[in-house]
């Protein structure tokens, strides 16, 4: 169950140019928040009156503290990473999280850029005995968070766009390799919608379960607008519909989407 909550900011980092990670004391959400979920956050401001949806990247129930990692790409999340101490408005946990069957005893994970980032959580929650992430991104400048990714996977693989970092290629190629060395029960994505839909394809065609997280700009962050709408299959069969990415989502089965 979500709830309203003002919190208290114990970090802020930056990791990279323009890529910012808050931690943010919470009982409440450490002890709530599953793989996949969001925080729809209150940046401030008359410019930047709607909340920002933003995926949680990790949590610390030891500490009862749980991570962001946002991107600056508007007003709203500049007068975010501003905020190094004090006091967050927040809407937590929301959304449906990935699936985290015991049934699933290898699993991969397929991040592009900043949609990494709610794959972390999804890792170290996994009991899997084999734990792939495969991470591409821009450049090198761009590459975040790959020693955390090691620390909570068997095999860590990293692709840049340029070459700069890696392999000079896209993070599908790596998956596709990967299928062909070790085939894993599930495969879980987040990124561009493009990445997403050759993810979800490739692993259609292996036959691998797959999940992926939708991004969609969102208003209220309950369902109760459709800002965030996306076309997907309703009632287990072919009949196409709209689903709210932030009550029903951002967690979806990848045959459930419409990719056109």
């Amino acid at each position: 169950m979500s709830k309203l909550l003002k919190e208290q900011i114990s970090d802020m980092q930056m990791l990279c140019e323009d890529v910012y990670r808050m931690k943010i004391k919470s009982e409440y959400v450490s002890l709530n928040a599953k793989p996949g979920q969001f925080v729809n956050i209150r940046c401030g401001g008359i410019d930047a009156l709607l909340r920002r949806p933003i995926s949680i990247c990790d949590v610390d129930r030891e500490n009862n503290t749980f991570d962001i990692v946002f991107q600056i790409k508007g007003k709203g999340t500049e007068k975010l990473c501003h905020k190094c101490a004090g006091e967050v408005d927040i809407m937590a946990p929301l959304g449906n999280p990935f699936s985290l069957d015991d049934k699933y005893k290898s699993i991969c994970v397929v991040g592009g850029g900043i949609g990494t980032f709610p794959l972390l959580y999804l890792l170290k929650s996994s009991t899997a005995s084999e734990k792939t992430a495969l991470m591409g991104f821009r450049s090198e400048s761009a590459v975040v968070l790959e020693e955390q990714f090691k620390a909570a996977a068997n095999t860590v693989e990293v692709v840049t766009d340029d070459g700069t970092y890696g392999k000079k290629a896209f993070v599908t190629e790596l998956l596709e390799q990967r299928i062909l060395e070790q085939k894993p029960d599930i495969v879980y994505t987040c990124g561009p919608a493009p990445m997403m839909r050759k993810v979800a394809a490739i692993a259609e065609k292996s036959d691998i379960a797959c999940q992926v997280s939708m991004e969609q700009r969102m208003g209220c962050g309950i369902g109760a607008c459709l800002v965030c709408a996306c076309k997907t299959k309703k009632g287990g069969n072919d009949d196409w519909g709209f689903s709210h990415v932030c009550k029903d989502g951002p967690v979806f089965w990848s045959t459930d989407v419409c990719w056109e």
